[in-house]
């Protein structure tokens, strides 16, 4: 069982989604962020194998406006070599990668523009993953999208949409439960009409469910991966926030919740990314409890790098947020 957290080492002085304005696009800011991006991304990495992490969500801003019409710019054959030293090393250290598209991904959507850009996106992601060399264990998730008042229609139109995807997509693409509009039963549905499998998160489950026990909706989410083509089954973990809103994740790690759900797995195993606020510190915490309950590898015996470097006068300024292109987010 690996353990990871999403996009964010929160103690680290560098961020992977350095970006900029769309009116003040130019080829020269295209190349300093991917830069600065892909070293960071790096360095990540890198203190993550030395924690024993070994699950990470990439994040989608890599490559700012990737799938934006205005970025014309050949970044692929302009960054192939540093994408395949990013990917050689994956596989070297044996990790697992994936990417969340953001919310404005909506396959299901009536709209045919929303539908263009939602797929665009996802070949700009899916492409970073190719151009690493990654085979389809590195994942795209994405979420069923909208319920628009029907939901067989809802599902049929994602089918139908999914039916057309680039096969390089395809095979990378996992669906998420939510926990809102589509459930775990849901996506066992979408599983049958498409073959894409179910991405688990238990946290979903426990909002919105229809009757089914944690192991027994663990043991269905697992059974619609492929050992070989897909890997080991990915989940997203995380908990309730107490005294807070239906549907909150806790900021940091409840020790004892996280132990008691993994009393639900008997046997299963699963590439578990922690959906918590504090990102890495409650990952090193939780890979600790799977050393002590023999779920996880020892501790690798090699020097950790640094969090924090001696400051690059001309490197950006770390972006705590991601800018969102305006146009992808409207429905």
């Amino acid at each position: 069982m690996k353990i990871g957290y999403p996009c964010v080492n929160e103690a680290m002085d560098c961020s992977a989604a350095n970006t900029f304005r769309l009116a003040s696009y130019s080829e020269e800011r295209v190349v300093a962020a991917v830069t600065a991006n892909l070293a960071c991304l790096r360095r990540m990495l890198e203190w993550n194998v030395a924690q024993g992490l070994l699950f990470f969500r990439m994040g989608s801003g890599i490559v700012p406006f990737g799938s934006h019409e205005i970025n014309t710019f050949p970044w692929q054959t302009h960054f192939a070599a540093e994408f395949q030293a990013i990917g050689d090393y994956i596989k070297a250290n044996d990790l697992r990668v994936s990417f969340h598209p953001d919310q404005f991904v909506v396959l299901n959507s009536p709209s045919p523009d929303i539908v263009r850009r939602s797929i665009q996106e996802l070949v700009y992601q899916g492409s970073m993953l190719d151009l690493m060399g990654l085979n389809g264990t590195a994942k795209l998730q994405i979420h069923v999208g909208g319920l628009y008042g029907e939901r067989e229609l809802a599902i049929s139109r994602f089918a139908q949409v999914h039916a057309t995807l680039p096969e390089a997509v395809k095979v990378r693409l996992v669906v998420e439960n939510d926990d809102r509009l589509f459930p775990l039963r849901d996506c066992l549905h979408l599983h049958e009409l498409t073959g894409v499998p179910i991405l688990f998160d238990n946290f979903h489950h426990e909002c919105l469910n229809h009757g089914e026990s944690m192991h027994e909706a663990l043991k269905l989410a697992a059974g619609t991966w492929h050992p070989t083509a897909d890997g080991v089954p990915m989940m997203d973990y995380s908990s309730q926030a107490l005294g807070e809103r239906k549907g909150k994740h806790t900021d940091d790690l409840v020790e004892e919740r996280f132990r008691e759900f993994l009393t639900h797995l008997h046997g299963l195993e699963f590439d578990m990314m922690l959906e918590i606020k504090n990102k890495e510190a409650s990952a090193l915490r939780a890979v600790a409890i799977l050393r002590e309950l023999g779920l996880s590898a020892p501790a690798p015996i090699m020097p950790i790098p640094p969090l924090n470097l001696p400051r690059d006068p001309n490197a950006p300024t770390k972006t705590q947020r991601t800018r969102k292109e305006p146009a992808l987010k409207s429905k």
